[in-house]
């Protein structure tokens, strides 16, 4: 990944290209309660997993997700080259992002993070939840 915002000492937003090797996905699927996020394919083709379905995504298709709305995401690379993608995202000082196929939580305050389970109880290990997109 490139941390291009970063780079360019934005505080604001985060502005990232990903890399993502055949086969690989690049996170686990999740959705931010504060931060709205904004994604486009440039190079190869992309599998978008989400909560309806999946959309295979080429250079210039974008997609993107309104900050406290729970559809779980993230971008699977299926084909056999290296595809990549620029991602937005805005910057909240306090932040939840909510797995979609493992019971856990992260909570983001004063650059800290904090596991949870989805129920709120301190995270210590993977619980079940069948995953989707691999």
């Amino acid at each position: 990944s490139r941390r291009l915002g970063q780079a360019a000492g934005l505080t604001q937003f985060g502005v990232n290209i990903v890399y993502l090797e055949p086969g690989a996905p690049a996170s686990l699927r999740h959705w931010h309660l504060q931060e709205d996020e904004f994604a486009m394919v440039l190079t190869g083709e992309l599998v978008l997993v989400e909560d309806d379905g999946e959309t295979v995504m080429r250079p210039g298709d974008c997609a993107a997700w309104k900050a406290g709305v729970p559809n779980a995401h993230r971008f699977v690379n299926r084909t056999q080259t290296t595809a990549s993608f620029l991602v937005v995202g805005s910057k909240a000082p306090e932040e939840v992002a909510t797995y979609g196929d493992v019971d856990m939580q992260v909570h983001i305050a004063g650059g800290e993070a904090r596991f949870t389970y989805h129920d709120g109880s301190e995270w210590s290990g993977p619980r079940d939840l069948a995953p989707k997109g691999d």
